[in-house]
């Protein structure tokens, strides 16, 4: 490994565990599959917090009533 990918590894780790926690976390609470999504979240960065959001959780909504 190059001094620069062991400067940055330090960094992806903790994106990485933070977004799988925040998932984990979030979809227990809200009843979904959540070993699912902190799996999912320990496995690549950003992609599954976004599809967690916009398709699962639904953030964003069409229609307030």
């Amino acid at each position: 490994m190059t001094q620069a990918e062991l400067v940055m590894l330090p960094f992806v780790v903790v994106i990485l565990l933070a977004q799988s926690i925040f998932l984990f976390i979030d979809a227990r609470k809200h009843g979904h599959n959540y070993w699912f999504w902190g799996i999912v979240g320990l496995i690549q960065a950003p992609m599954p917090i976004l599809i967690y959001m916009l398709l699962i959780r639904k953030v964003y909504k069409k229609d307030q009533e």
